[in-house]
This record gives C-alpha cells, structure tokens and sequence, in this order.
C-alpha cells in the first residue's frame, strides 16, 4: 500500500528500513501524551498553529486552535495541532515579505513530514496566509484557511480610528507639527484596541477576502471580527469541514482552479483590495502551475467597480463590511462578473454561497453595481520605459488629479538614501516633482519592504501637501493611500530602468492610458545602462537564508516566490 492511500498514523511513515517497526514505534510514542488506540485510529487532521508573543495579530490563536479541535473531534477526526514560523508585519526585520518564502517551505514541509489527512491552517497577518497557502499547495493535501479576523474600531476623541490607514493619515499630520508626541501616546494605545488584523481594507483583509473567494475557506469567514463568537464558531465547522474534504480527497489543486483565481482577483478589484494581494496570489497560482495573465488582471480593472466602500478606498471598516453581508453579499452584487460553478470548502459552490448572502436592508458598506464606489476596479497594471515587465497603481486610493501627470524626478537611492535626506530642509524638491526610490525591490532591499508609500518631504507637508507622485520597486501596504505606483519589474538592483532614472528627468504617469515612462530618448537610456553597476550585496549574503533569497527569489511578476519552487505553467 502506498502512502498515497494510507491515513491516519500509517500516512508517512519514518525510515527505519522496516515500516512495521515504523508505525509501532509512532504509536509507542504518541501513547506518551496519553491517547487511546480509539483515537489513534481515526483520521488525523493537522491543525497550524501560528500563535507567538510578537503577532498581536494572531493574539486569538490559541481559542482558535481549541475551537478547531472541537470541530475534529464532534465530526469524528482526531486533531493534532503543531507549530510553524510566525510573522507580524511591524516585528520581522528586514520585511515580513523577506520571511514569507521560508514559511511557505516551512508550512509544506511540516504537512509532508507528519502524518495528517488533512490540514487547517490559522493566519492573518499579511503575509501568513498566502504562505501558508503556497505550502499548502505545494504539499497538496486537503486543505482549509481559517483567518484570524479583524480586529474592532478604535475611538480617539469623538472619531472612529482603524489601524493602519489612520496610524499613517494621523504619522503624517505628526510630521508636518500638526499633531503633538503626547497625542499620539494617547492615540497609539486607540489605533489597535483589539486582537485581530487590521480592520481597513489593507493586506490581512484583502487575503482573507480574496481566499474566501477562491473557495479555501468557509462562507462569511473573511469578516467576522477577531474577537466575535462567530469567529470561534467558524474555527469549529472548518474543523469539521477538514474531516470531510479528507473523506472526499479534495485537495487544494481541484478547488484553486484558474477560473477560482480570477475569482479571487474580481474580489481584489471589487474591495479597492491592496496591491499585495496581487503579488501573494500570483505565487500561490504559480505553486500549482498556473499563471496569472497580467494584462486579464488589467481588463478585470477596467471591468469590474469598486463596491465596498472601506478605508483606504472608502469610509467604513471591516466589522461594517460584515454586518453588511461580507463576501457572500459581496459576490451577489457583482453577479456573473464571478463563475458561481467553482467549488469551496464548504461543500458546495461560489454560488451556494452567495444565495445564501445576508440581505441587510439599508446597509451603505456595499454597494450595487450601479452605484460604485469607483468605476473600475481598484488596482491598475502600467507599462512603459520605466516598467517594460508592469508596475501597479491603486486608483481608487490615489488622488484623481494625478493620476495624469508629469514631474521632475527627486531620486532616492535606497532606503538609507531616503531615511537621510526626506526630512532635509535642503532637499530640492517641489509639490510638482515625482519622488523616487529605487534599489527596494525584492533583491535591492533586500525582501520588497512596504516603503512604497514615500512620506511626503517634510517642508512640503508643513506647507500642506497631502500627496505626490511616488514610484518605486517597492511595495506598499494595503492600509495606505496617494497616487503610488509600485511593483516597477525588472526592479532597479537587477539593472531595470528604474536605475537609469536621474534627478532632474521627466518622468509622465498616465493611468488612464496605463503607461509610465521616463522622459528620456532610448539611446540616452541605453548610455546609462552600459555605465550601470550592480550594487552591492547586503552585509550577510555570502550564506545562509539571506544567500538562497538572493539567488532565487523571482521578480513581482512572477510573486516574489523561489524559483525553485515553481512547477512549469499549466
């Protein structure tokens, strides 16, 4: 019998040369934590517990992991929680990007190496889930996300406060001296009052959007607040939905269809989604051999409307967006924009779910298709001189009257470049000019950090400048707002052209047309590639993770995954 048709203990057995010894000696040893042969042989889901003092995030993990258990246990199943890397946003240094690939490996190896019929993985913070995913599909058993939620509003002298689009607005009046330190002291203990993710529209949120779209995780899971008994509601039926989809061997690849990730991206466009999402999905595709069409992403742009009306895109918060019906009210309105036929987790279909929507009279939070919060999606793909293989740009979150401009280049070389001279009251720079950071892409930084939302100069936002034109090959979280383009591949340290840009030049940015293009003639850019240098490598990079990030990890396009790890394209 191959492992391919064994379950429960007997799945994966360790190597001893002798697999009868292999499996007694596994039961030997689990008998140590007390359990019964009962048990032992009924069928084992894995459950991925990312609990850890530095991720706020998933601070309700732990009730979570237990809720599942139970959901195991009154279908049947035998549950068996382990660890992986955890990684939180505001405590991985250099970027959490730069983690996300090792807990992708550590995710699929972990599934591979102990023996489970099926897996429910538990994450939120931005870059958990789609790591967790791209293990998940690489390992490819039975598979089901529960999302750890978004946390509640905060509340700060009479107004309503989110983490993180609010943590920036208000940063942002702190540097121009709008703002005193002891009022973000006080606004610092408001912005994040709960456990939970983020309660915008920003990263963790457009995930767990996104993934309820593709059909891994149940209807109505994206949404519900962290703290909510629902939430612990829906740990325990995905629990019990493990057991089942073990039963029926459905595997991640017959659920994340290419017709389940255009979903998915609809779903990104319709929520105003942040730009990271297009970035994850395009990684957790390619673990399965499919490639996402950059220019179908774009039609899907001009196609489908933004009709959540959330911050950064809107007004409102995740625990509004709920009430109002969430995704599968979400998939209603966008009607047959979405193929209903793709299966879920839940058993049944995208359709299922959607018919089942909560239809909440008088709700604002999500509109109809005829009365958007933006015409056309939220996320735009540009091409031109400057990005040859795309960059991106967040319409609905930037300013309308700059979405067609042209600038004099201010360039930064790197994020020390940046960090040394944004602030100088000797930086040549006006409310006209085009700011650039260069050499922050996911070799440059190294990682692709969340620096695409270069901070306004402090003389100009002194002077009540609120948004610019910013570009870069960084990223950018999905909390934040202005007219920034992102993403821009080949990125500078591999020698793009975003290296060749010099102060002074002219750089034009029409997102209508969906182009960027530095001013400059192709003989003069081709002048300056041939005097390009690489810059060097980090400090550390001769061995060790950094080494193997260095060497395989692939451009935005292609998802930042390791290239080691991408099958051909179906």
């Amino acid at each position: 019998m191959t492992d391919a048709i064994k379950s429960g203990l007997r799945k994966g057995l360790t190597s001893y040369g002798d697999p009868g010894f292999s499996l007694f000696l596994r039961r030997v040893f689990i008998k140590a934590m007390g359990y019964s042969d009962d048990a032992l042989d009924r069928p084992i889901i894995g459950i991925i517990n990312t609990y850890s003092d530095f991720n706020p995030c998933h601070g309700n993990v732990p009730e979570l992991v237990e809720a599942v258990k139970r959901g195991v246990m009154l279908a049947g199943g035998m549950p068996m929680a382990f660890p992986t890397i955890s990684i939180h946003e505001s405590f991985a240094h250099p970027t959490s990007m730069f983690l996300r690939n090792l807990m992708a490996l550590d995710t699929e190896e972990m599934i591979r190496a102990q023996p489970m019929d099926a897996v429910v993985v538990i994450g939120g913070c931005d870059k958990t889930i789609p790591a967790q995913l791209m293990g998940a599909a690489s390992a490819n058993i039975p598979a089901i996300v529960v999302p750890t939620g978004p946390m509640l509003v905060g509340h700060h002298q009479g107004e309503v406060l989110g983490a993180c689009t609010d943590c920036r607005r208000l940063w942002g009046q702190f540097r121009a001296g709008d703002r005193t330190e002891a009022e973000m002291d006080e606004i610092s203990g408001r912005l994040a009052p709960t456990k939970g993710t983020c309660m915008v529209m920003g990263t963790a949120s457009t995930i767990a959007c996104m993934v309820e779209a593709l059909g891994m995780s149940l209807p109505g899971s994206a949404t519900i607040p962290a703290t909510h008994a629902d939430r612990i509601r829906v740990a325990e039926a995905s629990g019990a939905a493990a057991i089942r989809l073990a039963r029926d061997g459905l595997t991640p690849d017959k659920i994340m269809t290419k017709a389940a990730f255009r979903n998915a991206l609809t779903v990104l466009q319709a929520i105003g989604g942040s730009t990271n999402g297009l970035v994850h999905f395009t990684a957790i595709a390619g673990r399965l051999g499919i490639e996402i069409d950059m220019d179908e992403f774009d039609r899907l742009g001009l196609d489908v409307p933004v009709l959540v009306d959330l911050k950064p895109s809107g007004q409102h918060y995740m625990e509004h967006f709920h009430w109002a019906g969430g995704v599968p009210r979400l998939l209603r309105e966008l009607g047959e924009l979405i193929d209903g036929t793709q299966i879920t987790v839940s058993g049944g279909t995208l359709a299922d779910s959607a018919a089942a929507a909560d239809m909440v009279k008088g709700q604002e939070v999500i509109r109809s298709r005829a009365n958007p919060i933006h015409q056309g999606g939220g996320l735009a793909v540009l091409r031109g001189n400057l990005a040859p293989r795309t960059a991106i740009i967040k319409r609905s979150a930037a300013s309308a009257s700059l979405l067609q401009h042209e600038g004099r280049a201010v360039v930064f070389d790197s994020l020390a470049d940046m960090d040394n001279r944004i602030d100088s009251d000797d930086l040549d720079v006006q409310a006209d000019d085009v700011l650039v950071l260069r050499n922050a892409g996911p070799r440059g930084a190294p990682g692709m950090p969340e620096a695409g939302y270069i901070p306004i100069p402090r003389k100009l936002a002194r002077q009540g400048v609120k948004d610019m034109v910013r570009i870069s090959d960084a990223r950018m979280s999905g909390t934040a707002f202005g007219s920034i383009v992102l993403h821009i591949t080949p990125e500078a340290a591999i020698g793009g052209p975003l290296a060749m840009v010099r102060n002074g030049d002219r750089i034009r940015l029409d997102a209508q047309a969906r182009r960027i293009d530095l001013l400059v003639s192709d003989e003069e850019l081709a002048a300056r590639a041939a005097q390009w240098t690489a810059p060097a490598e980090p400090a550390g990079a001769e061995r060790g993770y950094l080494r193997l990030f260095l060497d395989q990890v692939t451009q935005a396009d292609q998802g930042c995954d390791f290239a080691f790890c991408i099958p051909k394209a179906k």
